[in-house]
């Protein structure tokens, strides 16, 4: 009898062991494991950046008015020929166009510190970029940084792209031609960073940009953490103010940020066009997770597309969402090859028009010659412990060209004006718990 004992306690033991080794090592919406570089969030210093270069100390003068690219720019040139550091914006306002950081630089803003951009698209030269889903000449960005690894923005000053007048010339261009593509009105971007590993934003505001405010693309290793991203839908809305649009990168975490834009809060991007697939500028995302963020005024909270032909292993959990019009929006571009799949999306709470939004995106639809239209999948997509109200929460209607697989809504507590569902657009549905209007769905 005692050895039996033994032997239990034993098997108890090692099933404890294996059961806290479980819980330890969370994994992707695929099974794949979430490695420890997700869990460390530590703010960097100013110290650990190395040589400060306070711009003052070289010339450049806190005045709104005067556009001192060129100052600031020799700065940043000079702490790249002795070894890098980190460029301090003090107290005050300074107006810039474009700067290009270099390899070991770094940007930090002080408390109170604005970097503003300039308003005269000439202080943005046209460079090799990349723009919705496209390789090709483009303004750059208010801050540049490409192919430098271990790039940082810190600091809790501003950098305000000054975007009015952008917007109002979008508007105008709108007005007289309504089919006006975002590229036919030129406006930057308030940061692009391309081809940079290990990069860390932190602690920054990101306001008034004149077209996409954060844009990361062919990165890895990316970390936002604690950034305030604004531009405003009133009394002038802000066009295509993207809050942050990740474009074929992998490993990027979100974490602790508040964004209200005039656009998607954040957009998962990586190319557009019939064979986009087979374009080597073109690319999936890959492992993104979305955590403890505020959602203010946006178009959606979270979206695939337009512009992405995979994306896979995203999760958007902890979060709270008031005034989106859309928490989960999938972008079914008819001329575009898409398989979005393993996305996660729960612990929400809040209030948004839709909760879940599926449908065709045919805005300037082009199948440039194809003679078949590309299909496009979504596959393993689950929504979890949502507490929401909303006008409709499940907001589908998919064309033949489009293939649902495999969704799973689990514990809701959901309010909605249109509480309709159909499951037959979906092949394997699984509803648990989900009490809409004090109604278990099934």
């Amino acid at each position: 009898m005692k050895s039996i004992a033994v032997a239990l306690m034993c098997m108890l033991f090692l099933s404890e062991q294996l059961f806290a080794q479980k819980v330890m090592k969370p994994s992707f919406p695929d099974g794949s494991p979430i490695s420890s570089w997700f869990t460390t969030t530590l703010k960097m210093s100013l110290a650990q950046l190395g040589k400060t270069y306070v711009i003052t100390d070289f010339g450049a003068k806190s005045d709104s008015t005067l556009v001192q690219t060129d100052a600031i720019q020799k700065v940043i040139d000079l702490a790249a020929r002795k070894g890098g550091g980190v460029i301090v914006i003090p107290k005050g306002t300074f107006m810039s166009g474009a700067l290009f950081f270099k390899n070991k630089t770094h940007l930090h803003l002080a408390e109170k510190a604005v970097l503003k951009g300039s308003d005269n698209i000439a202080d943005y030269p046209k460079l090799p970029s990349r723009m919705e889903g496209q390789s090709l000449d483009y303004f750059a960005a208010l801050v540049n940084a490409y192919q430098v690894n271990g790039f940082s923005i810190s600091g809790k000053g501003t950098i305000d792209g000054n975007g009015l007048r952008f917007w109002e010339a979008f508007w105008a261009r709108r007005k007289q031609d309504p089919n006006c593509t975002n590229l036919e009105v030129s406006r930057p971007r308030l940061v692009f960073i391309w081809k940079c590993n290990n990069v860390q934003v932190q602690d920054v505001n990101l306001h008034n940009s004149g077209f996409w405010t954060s844009h990361y693309y062919q990165c890895q290793n990316v970390k936002i953490l604690d950034a305030h991203i604004y531009s405003p839908y009133q009394p002038v809305k802000a066009p295509s103010t993207d809050a942050i649009d990740i474009d074929a990168c992998t490993n990027v975490l979100i974490k602790g940020c508040y964004m209200s834009v005039n656009d998607d809060a954040i957009a998962l991007k990586g190319g557009k066009g019939p064979w986009a697939d087979r374009v080597p500028s073109n690319g999936a995302n890959t492992n993104i997770i979305i955590e403890d963020c505020e959602f203010g005024f946006c178009h959606s909270a979270l979206t695939c597309g337009s512009e992405a032909i995979h994306n896979r292993n995203i999760v958007m959990r902890n979060c709270f969402v008031k005034e989106a019009s859309r928490v989960l929006w999938l972008k079914m571009r008819p001329d575009t090859p898409q398989l979005y799949e393993y996305i996660l999306v729960e612990n929400i709470k809040g209030q948004a028009h839709s909760l879940l939004y599926v449908k065709p995106w045919t805005q300037f639809f082009d199948l440039q010659g194809r003679p078949d239209v590309p299909l496009s999948y979504c596959d393993h997509v689950s929504l979890k412990n949502i507490e929401l109200r909303c006008d409709t929460f499940f907001d589908v209607a998919i064309s033949e060209y489009d293939k649902l697989s495999n969704f799973t809504f689990e514990n809701f507590e959901v309010e909605s004006k249109n509480a309709a569902i159909n499951k037959k657009v979906v092949n394997g549905f699984t509803l648990k718990n989900v009490n809409v209007n004090h109604r278990i769905m099934d």
